[in-house]
């Protein structure tokens, strides 16, 4: 089972960037699916996740810049990040459970996480 999270790079303040999430080597039917990040020296956060069925919950860390999506029928998870700030560098993970309340807590017990891609804005 693999998380492959990708779409990460290096811009400019105000920039917009894509983030994709491809999970295989299961079917994630009724899992729900989420994005994390964590920046240096700061603790792993929750930024959005989806339920299988395509309910949103949002933390306030995007500040309504962040909008989470998915594709059911490929396994894909995406967050649409607008107006970068250089506050949003980190590396950002996306993740998947079966169970929606483990999300909080930064998601220590999470079933299945991906690699991570970087993401750094530059003033």
């Amino acid at each position: 089972v693999q998380l492959q999270a990708s779409g990460g790079g290096l811009v400019q303040a105000g920039a917009s960037l894509r983030l994709s999430c491809a999970a295989s080597g299961r079917n994630f039917m009724g899992y729900h699916m989420g994005w994390f990040r964590q920046a240096p020296g700061k603790e792993r956060e929750l930024l959005s996740q989806i339920s299988w069925t395509g309910n949103i919950i949002t933390a306030d860390s995007g500040e309504g810049r962040f909008t989470i999506s998915r594709v059911t029928s490929n396994d894909t998870m995406f967050l649409q990040m607008n107006s970068l700030k250089p506050d949003d560098t980190a590396v950002y993970y996306c993740a998947a459970d079966a169970n929606v309340g483990k999300f909080r807590g930064g998601g220590r017990n999470l079933e299945y996480w991906g690699k991570g891609t970087q993401v750094t804005v530059s003033s």
